[in-house]
């Protein structure tokens, strides 16, 4: 079995608002044979992606402009 990297996260604010689950680099499409650096850097990559996705989180934002005279 090759590397694996565990995700979990939690919430301070929101009781039952966690998540822990473990990967294989190959399960997340990532080469195992990056340098440190560079693996680091997929690791967050995917990382975030796998927390927006658990959290299931949309949101906009709207920029407006102040009334013309």
């Amino acid at each position: 079995m090759g590397k694996t990297v565990t995700f979990s996260f939690s919430s301070t604010k929101y009781d039952g608002t966690e998540a822990t689950e473990t990967f294989t680099l190959k399960e997340l499409g990532i080469d195992g044979d990056l340098n440190d650096e560079a693996l680091k850097i997929e690791i967050d990559r995917v990382f975030q992606a796998w927390v927006w996705d658990k959290l299931n989180i949309s949101y906009s934002i709207v920029i407006g402009q102040g009334e013309r005279t």
